[in-house]
């Protein structure tokens, strides 16, 4: 596995080796030793999944209470994945990272707890994987408004479909703080 650093500090693109052949293919997509070579102390706890359909957009969301470090992939289909970091200490803050995860070259991301996430779907349909390093919590619930001005994120559909949630979620230097 090759591990790519971001602009943003923290932030990493994991590119595993695909040994593939007229049968269909194989990956890692998971070592331990490998993340602890990096330095990172991963202790998930908890795997969601997600399936959407094409020009469906999630996000962007965070937890202001137990924030969650996630490790996302995807393993059906295409989507724009994007991270936003919301770590007030941070050089970054308020900049964003996006990047394409798909079933052909199988790059996962590395979101460290501190950032707002989400991902729209760019395949007529997408499998979204999550492993998370903290229990969701509902009443930590946050989140950020999709097609904010200030954040710049060039999103690659025009019309995205969006919950009636995440379409009342607030502009960046209105969402609720991270409390830890």
């Amino acid at each position: 596995m090759i591990f790519k650093e971001t602009p943003i500090a923290g932030l990493l693109v994991l590119e595993p080796k695909v040994f593939g052949d007229e049968r269909g293919f194989f990956l890692e997509s998971f070592r331990q030793d490998l993340i602890e070579e990096q330095g990172l102390d991963l202790p998930f706890v908890q795997a969601n999944t997600s399936r959407s359909s094409r020009g469906v957009l999630r996000g962007l969301h965070y937890q202001t209470r137990r924030p969650q470090g996630k490790l996302v992939r995807v393993s059906r289909g295409s989507v724009y994945d994007v991270a936003v970091d919301l770590r007030e200490d941070s050089p970054t803050y308020g900049r964003h990272f996006g990047i394409i995860l798909d079933d052909k070259d199988h790059r996962q991301l590395w979101v460290p707890p501190g950032f707002a996430h989400g991902f729209c779907v760019l395949s007529e349909i997408a499998d979204f994987h999550y492993r998370c390093t903290d229990y969701y919590d509902p009443t930590g619930e946050g989140g950020i408004i999709w097609n904010d001005p200030r954040l710049g994120i060039e999103w690659p559909i025009a019309e995205p479909v969006v919950s009636g949630k995440d379409a009342l979620l607030p502009p960046f230097g209105e969402h609720a703080p991270m409390l830890g």
